[in-house]
């Protein structure tokens, strides 16, 4: 486009809104490092190289580094459908802080030698909870 003799230029700025479940994605990799560190810390300390051996902590270390490599993953894919097909960015905050939370306090409780298992219920309900209202808002978007 030409403007007094000169060319003038087109300026096509499209906003892209920020995603959130990025920022907490990036959050949970880091407390997933930290579990991935305390573990291989504790087999080197107890030179263990496969399996717990005999060591309680270690065998609750890598519980607690599994369960979170195996519940995490999923609940974050259903966060971030949840946040791309919908308009919900309250939900979004509060999935994901209820998904950090649950972990920290399921890691803290099967992390203890003397379990207090409250621990570990809650982190467990407030990960499966994320999971299944995540699930049912997605599905419920889905059909309507």
């Amino acid at each position: 486009m030409y403007r007094n003799g000169q060319l003038a230029e087109l300026s096509c700025e499209v906003t892209i809104p920020r995603m959130i479940t990025p920022f907490y994605a990036a959050i949970i990799a880091l407390l997933f490092v930290g579990l991935s560190v305390r573990t291989l810390l504790l087999r080197r300390r107890a030179g263990i190289a496969i399996g717990p051996g005999e060591d309680q902590k270690l065998a609750r270390a890598i519980r607690v580094h599994s369960n979170f490599s195996e519940y995490v993953p999923i609940a974050l894919l259903l966060i971030f459908f949840l946040e791309s097909y919908t308009n919900t960015e309250i939900w979004i905050h509060g999935l994901c802080v209820a998904l950090i939370v649950g972990r920290l306090s399921h890691a803290y409780g099967v992390s203890q030698i003397n379990e207090n298992y409250r621990f570990r219920v809650f982190g467990m309900a407030l990960t499966l909870g994320c999971i299944i209202s995540t699930s049912t808002k997605l599905l419920i978007s889905y059909v309507i």
